[in-house]
């Protein structure tokens, strides 16, 4: 049987008809413990009661009027963002690549505001992944996305990951600003050094450039602060935000400080469905969840545990795992099996987990899972780990027979 969906996605062979909390339940009739997240998307789970009533009592009101008019929730959301974050603007998308592509436009827009419209290339780091426009998929380089789409987009120029001085060699009189991910998440779960972050903020100062964060896998309490980069003892100037924001709704954001956002005037720049009153009223209710007090400590602390599991994991079964990565609930398997064979195997035991590159599966759980969940995790996980081990041991018994 053939579909009319084009054909992008190796799709696995199942699907899932509701989900409560951290578990999905199949139209097979099983259910499932969920430590994708919709690719970190579904910050609060799945069917939360909070987000349910904003969206449902927005829907009986109003769905969209466009950006040409006032759009009050678009307001507050924006005012809490900024109030939480180093931001004195932010611009509202309906998804990741969008925020991105803000964040670029931002950073040329500044320079040619000030009169040098020659500095609009934005250096960015291998491994990186930013988005599948034309413009994004030029900033993150990867051939595997750039192949047959013609000519990359020019402006981007790429370094080696954590390499300081290939950076400081690339900065030139044309160079507008640095972007980077504090974790680098479709890369592999590679976290970015605190130090090195530190340089590139001097750097950026150094050189009037400005600096992006992508927190757009690494936002929204994902590492156990509201925004990854409060770990490092700086700030941006410009931050692109999606996936958790809307917490499951699509709702993107690029935030960015004054100084930084002042070339973009009336009419540089718009959306026809961004910042709509069914997005702002559920990013509203995200907000409203994850900034109670207590929220991002339960984050860090159920991620401390998650992290002591994995190494133990990884200590039964050496000949699995080969590397935990991480930080809070954004953590990564490097294995010394294929990880598409890993996650098949997860899959088996009824857990869903997500590919990443450098052979890494990430573990993204939705934010509020209990230290029962992570039990329940490690105790299929383990399980998954055997039967790659039977497997493995029964592969290399016919070897040594032949």
């Amino acid at each position: 049987m053939t579909s009319p969906l084009l054909p992008t996605y190796a799709r696995a062979d199942i699907s899932f008809e509701k989900g409560e909390g951290a578990w999905l339940f199949g139209r097979d009739g099983e259910r499932y413990l969920d430590f994708g997240a919709g690719i970190a998307v579904n910050a609060l789970g799945h069917a939360h009661p909070h987000l349910v009533k904003a969206l449902t009592e927005q829907a009986a009101k109003l769905w969209h009027t466009s950006n040409l008019y006032q759009i009050p929730e678009g307001e507050r959301l924006a005012q809490r963002l900024v109030e939480n974050t180093f931001a004195d603007v932010v611009f509202f998308s309906n998804s990741g690549a969008e925020a991105n592509e803000a964040a670029i436009k931002m950073a040329r827009k500044y320079h040619s505001a000030k009169g040098h419209p020659e500095r609009f290339r934005i250096v960015t780091f291998e491994g990186a992944f930013h988005g599948r426009t034309l413009a994004t998929i030029a900033a993150g380089g990867q051939a595997k996305y750039l192949e047959g789409f013609g000519p990359k987009v020019e402006g981007f120029d790429q370094v080696p990951f954590g390499d300081l001085d290939a950076l400081k060699a690339v900065i030139g009189p044309e160079t507008a600003a640095l972007m980077i991910e504090p974790i680098q998440g479709e890369g592999g779960i590679r976290p970015v050094p605190n130090a090195f972050m530190r340089a590139l903020r001097d750097l950026a100062d150094e050189h009037g450039l400005l600096l992006i964060f992508d927190e757009i896998q690494t936002g929204v309490g994902r590492t156990g602060k509201l925004f990854a980069y409060e770990w490092t003892g700086i700030t941006p100037d410009i931050m692109s935000v999606a996936k958790g924001i809307g917490g499951g709704f699509p709702l993107g954001a690029c935030l960015a400080t004054a100084e930084a956002a002042k070339g973009m005037t009336l009419g540089t720049h718009g959306t026809t469905f961004g910042g709509n009153p069914l997005a702002m009223a559920v990013g509203n209710a995200v907000l409203d969840v994850i900034l109670q007090p207590s929220f991002l400590q339960h984050v860090e602390r159920v991620g401390l545990l998650l992290k002591q599991r994995l190494a133990e994991l990884m200590d039964r079964h050496p000949g699995v795992i080969a590397e935990v990565r991480g930080q809070g609930l954004m953590m990564g398997l490097r294995t010394h099996v294929p990880n598409t064979e890993f996650i098949a195997a997860a899959r088996k035991q009824k857990i869903i987990l997500i590919g990443a590159g450098d052979n890494v599966t990430r573990l993204l759980p939705p934010l509020i899972i209990t230290d029962q969940d992570v039990a329940e995790a490690m105790n299929r996980l383990d399980a998954a780990c055997a039967a790659i081990e039977a497997e493995l041991k029964t592969v290399a018994q016919r070897g040594a027979a032949e």
